[in-house]
């Protein structure tokens, strides 16, 4: 009774959820899936008795052979236009659940933590929700036609007993043999399509890979090298293609051979009925091409392989559904509140490694505050926890008293801005994307904020200024930085976060956009991830850490006393000049 009861709770592989998940949003069309192809099969199962009959009453010269030729005509039509109708609800199906899929992982990857959604290389991404998507969303009407289609041999050999149970007898007899086929293709399929698809998006990766660092590669003269290692999948990929038409073949080869036999067993039985006067000309014309829809059992093989792909996908596709999102409360923070900032006790741990530990800080509404350590020291995931990039492992984060995770999302956003290294621009033209933000930002705001970021200028020398596409603009690496720090401050809240937003810019620049940022973005807190001693020196407050510890918290002249501090600096700026 227990061994029973464990079976019941047995839960569901995630692969088959989302499966289930997507048959329930196309029922509709997966039941005119089902619908069309049992009314086909059923149209295919009546119509060897209807010819069957026809014929003996034309032997016979009957008069009512004309009503049954009628009857005849019908069920052939029937059956095309049926076909027709599976093969589109089977499209539309596939095409919504797909859709569904696409959608849902989408969202699922773009409301998950930064870090959690880099889990999947771009590549890989780009295969789990393209191609494995597609194969998963056939499942819904791959599962309804493979039900219905179970109705054709299955009436079939309803019939062909109905007709002379002696000939349903010699084919039942090497049924037994048939569905060790099937299930020697279904289980030989599973394996080798897992394999396929992970080695597909192993290429796929690797690409995607290259293709963003195609610059370097020009520039080392690796090309030989890199084209090698992208393609170093392929012999496996071909391995793995060989063997999926192996295991096919073989079915195929199989089932080639033996559903012959039993046609020409039923053949050869009812002849002998035919001789014996146990049967009509008309029902041995019935019984073999009844056994000929019996014997195509074989050709549900296509639908169990369609829906072994449409698992094995499925499984990939989940491992992204799972992805842990970043769940939001629907609290308010208190108006016109400074942007104090506070952590309490905050560990972030990944793969088993501190990447912050027992951080606890206060950053005081309206200062800039500079996050400084050597590299790996913790600095992007301080930032990242500063405005909920990413939840803590352990410990708490509030801006102006409210704990970051019961804000609600659009507010945290408006009142949290960041800008990045690498900033990516988002829209049909520049001043679309500096303006997309929680909170859309007038052509006039985006102009300040870009004058304030020092990119105005670069802007306006373009060929169609402001309107101009990214993807078109012939722009530096500084440029792009500036105008990300441009969005970042045409969105400015009570927290702005730059995180190494400044890294590409001239010192004379940088010191332009951070005179800029003090004087006219609006007040609020900054947190700067700062590598150059020049920004740790302007800042109101320095945080020092090391290992994922905070080492020390104050000002930068009184921090610069340690000589472990200013080792931080050194590499960067080649010594201690510049102290301020």
């Amino acid at each position: 009774m227990r061994k029973k009861d464990q079976k019941r709770k047995r839960p569901t592989a995630p692969g088959d959820s989302v499966l289930l998940a997507a048959a329930r949003r196309n029922k509709g069309r997966a039941a005119g899936v089902f619908t069309a192809s049992a009314l086909s099969a059923c149209a295919a199962v009546a119509l060897p008795a209807v010819v069957g009959r026809t014929l003996d009453l034309l032997l016979s010269r009957d008069p009512a052979a004309r009503g049954w030729l009628v009857l005849c005509a019908v069920l052939v039509l029937a059956e095309v236009v049926l076909e027709a109708a599976e093969a589109l609800f089977t499209g539309t199906a596939q095409a919504r659940s797909t859709a569904w899929l696409r959608t849902r992982g989408v969202s699922r990857l773009l409301g998950s933590a930064p870090r959690d959604a880099a889990r999947f290389a771009p590549g890989d991404t780009a295969t789990r929700l393209s191609a494995n998507a597609t194969e998963a969303g056939a499942a819904p009407g791959a599962a309804a036609g493979l039900a219905a289609a179970l109705i054709t041999p299955v009436g079939a050999l309803v019939a062909l007993a109905l007709v002379d149970l002696w000939c349903a007898l010699a084919f039942a007899a090497g049924l037994p043999l048939l569905l060790v086929v099937l299930r020697a293709f279904a289980v030989g399929s599973s394996d080798s399509i897992a394999r396929y698809q992970q080695v597909q998006s192993t290429l796929a990766s690797l690409l995607t890979e290259a293709l963003a660092g195609a610059r370097s590669i020009a520039a080392a003269g690796t090309a030989g090298r890199e084209r090698a290692r992208i393609l170093a999948p392929l012999p496996e990929l071909g391995v793995q293609g060989r063997r999926m038409w192996v295991v096919h073949g073989r079915a195929v080869a199989r089932s080639g051979v033996l559903l012959p036999l039993l046609t020409t067993a039923v053949v050869l039985v009812g002849g002998l009925g035919v001789v014996s006067g146990r049967m009509t000309v008309g029902e041995l014309l019935a019984a073999s091409r009844y056994a000929a829809l019996a014997a195509g059992v074989g050709a549900v093989a296509g639908l169990v392989g369609s829906l072994v792909r449409s698992r094995t996908a499925a499984r990939r596709v989940a491992e992204v559904l799972d992805l842990p999102g970043l769940p939001h409360g629907a609290r308010g923070l208190p108006p016109g509140g400074p942007g104090t900032l506070e952590l309490r006790g905050v560990d972030v741990v990944q793969d088993g490694k501190f990447l912050l530990r027992g951080v606890s800080l206060v950053l005081p509404g309206g200062t800039t505050t500079a996050v400084v350590g050597r590299s790996g020291a913790g600095k992007s995931t301080l930032a990242a926890v500063a405005g909920r990039l990413c939840d803590p492992d352990a410990g708490t984060v509030l801006l102006d008293g409210v704990p970051l995770r019961d804000v609600g999302a659009r507010e945290l956003r408006r009142e949290v801005g960041y800008a990045f290294e690498r900033p990516a621009l988002f829209g049909d033209t520049l001043l679309a994307a500096l303006a997309s933000g929680a909170r859309t930002a007038s052509p006039a705001e985006v102009r300040a904020a870009a004058e304030a970021a020092g990119a105005d200028d670069f802007v306006r020398l373009l060929p169609q200024g402001y309107d101009t596409a990214p993807g078109d603009a012939p722009l530096s690496g500084g440029e792009f930085q500036r105008l990300g720090l441009a969005r970042a401050f045409a969105h400015a809240g009570r927290l702005l976060v730059l995180d190494d937003a400044t890294s590409s810019l001239d010192t004379a620049t940088e010191r332009r956009v951070e005179e800029a940022l003090a004087r006219d973005v609006g007040p609020g807190t900054r947190l700067c991830v700062a590598h150059r001693l020049s920004s740790a020196a302007r800042a109101d407050l320095v945080v020092w850490l090391d290992e994922g510890r905070v080492r020390a918290v104050g000002a930068h002249r009184q921090l610069w006393q340690q000589r472990a501090y200013r080792a931080v600096f050194a590499a960067a700026d080649g010594g201690p000049e510049g102290q301020a």
